[in-house]
């Protein structure tokens, strides 16, 4: 997930004060000290670290315990309200005739993110977009955002021999008039020179656009607030889209110094895919960040082609115990549908399914290549046996492990893992807070399929 290294600092620190229910100092003094690392570390700057350790222990001393209630989670919960306070509320831009600019530096990931973005918004809104590639700088561009959008309906204007931004914008803004959404791809800046300056100054006039978007490239870190605060006098940037955000310990660098800027984060980039584009809600980010999950952000990344019902009968199955491995098939290309295992578990609370959500990166890996073995052991197997695994003999053990180019022993572990599932899902079955919890998720998630906000 992005952060990661932020995430297990936060939990390193606030685990000091675990299971403790009354202050002493010295280990809240060890705790604070440990949560600066831990944010200095991810690239918070100094101001804003000594602002949130600062308010955190002032909060801890001033503000009573709840009943049941212990100091670590008392700690966790104050730390959320202060990060989500520091990164601002959510903003919404609505796609009907509305036009976007993209601006920022050269090699940030800006001609991506116009096809991320203009992906995002057809999905989610159903509406009529267009891009124009107004790039004339950087041989290829036209190109690269025609592959980018290849599979979609969004529609990509460019002008390839033409060397004039000005007039590929006009042209492009007046061939799509009917579009509900033009987003405008221009030039990236090795610096601020003046000639581009004033190319972007001159498109911007044409463009008339109700937004402009700066997108800044996590690793940058704290260097983010001057790139965007120089923007921002240029062309009076609206929103902000961060790049490279799962890729980077300077992540949170970029997201606060963006934020101290006062033009707020609109949409991050968590991978290399026109659909790894999330929209930025702080509240919802730092759930996950804290390990406290975002259950709505995991039923936003399922696909327009998802089998609904499906998906709903296989999660019964499972927490009745009977699902096959015809089921876990299923299950698995659904789930190659939304993403990989590290993304789908950064959307769980740390602590559900035995602590899956707070596994590593090298375990979360590890799993990914698993679950792609066991899907090509049982491309090996019949309908039948798929359905019966504990049924399966010594003998067509050794004929699909041939078959699926593996070792028998991987078989073996296959449907161990099967069945180690199955005994998991029904005992979760009889755990009552567990059923209880299960059942919430699966009626918000029809909530939100309905179209309700939970």
């Amino acid at each position: 997930m992005a952060l990661e290294g932020l995430s297990r600092g936060i939990f390193s620190a606030l685990g000091l004060l675990k299971s403790k229910r009354k202050l002493d100092e010295a280990e809240l003094k060890d705790m604070l000290r440990s949560l600066r690392r831990a944010l200095q570390e991810a690239d918070f700057n100094v101001r804003q670290t000594k602002e949130i350790t600062e308010r955190l222990e002032s909060r801890i001393r001033d503000e009573d315990l709840r009943p049941g209630i212990t100091l670590q989670t008392h700690a966790m919960n104050i730390l959320y309200t202060e990060l989500v306070r520091i990164l601002g509320p959510a903003r919404e831009v609505r796609p009907h005739q509305a036009t976007i600019l993209m601006v920022g530096l050269y090699g940030n990931g800006k001609t991506t993110s116009t096809a991320k973005l203009a992906e995002w918004y057809r999905k989610k809104h159903g509406v009529r977009v267009a891009v124009i590639e107004a790039d004339v700088h950087r041989p290829g561009a036209y190109n690269q955002l025609s592959q980018l959008l290849e599979d979609s309906t969004v529609e990509v204007y460019g002008e390839p021999e033409n060397n004039n931004a000005v007039d590929i914008v006009r042209n492009g803004l007046k061939k799509h008039s009917a579009a509900d959404l033009v987003i405008i791809d221009t030039a990236g800046r090795h610096k601020l020179d003046e000639e581009l300056v004033q190319e972007l100054e001159d498109i911007a006039k044409v463009a008339n656009a109700e937004e402009k978007f700066l997108v800044i490239d996590a690793q940058v870190g704290q260097s983010a607030g001057p790139v965007a605060a120089n923007f921002h006098d240029l062309a009076g940037v609206t929103g902000i889209v961060i790049t490279k955000l799962d890729g980077t310990a300077r992540g949170g660098g970029a997201l606060s110094a963006v934020a101290a800027t006062g033009a707020p984060v609109m949409y991050i980039g968590t991978g290399e895919r026109v659909v790894d584009l999330e929209k930025f809600e702080s509240d919802r980010f730092i759930s996950r960040l804290l390990g406290m999950g975002d259950i709505r952000g995991l039923i936003d990344l399922a696909p327009e082609d998802m089998d609904e019902e499906e998906a709903m009968r296989i999660t019964q199955r499972m927490m009745s115990g009977r699902f096959t491995l015809n089921d876990m098939y299923a299950q698995m290309e659904m789930m190659s549908k939304v993403g990989t295992i590290d993304k789908l578990l950064s959307f769980l609370p740390a602590g559900m399914f035995g602590g899956m959500g707070a596994m590593g990166k090298a375990q979360k890996e590890a799993m990914q290549g698993n679950l792609d073995r066991y899907q090509v052991i049982m491309d090996s197997m019949t309908i039948n046996e798929k359905d019966e695994p504990a049924k399966i003999k010594a003998e067509r053990i050794r004929r699909i492990a041939r078959g699926s180019g593996v070792n028998e022993k991987d078989v073996r572990e296959l449907i161990a893992q099967w069945n180690r599932s199955r005994k998991m899902m029904k005992g979760m079955s009889g755990n009552r807070k567990m059923n209880k919890q299960m059942k919430r998720m699966m009626r918000d998630s029809e909530m939100e399929l309905d179209g309700f906000d939970v």
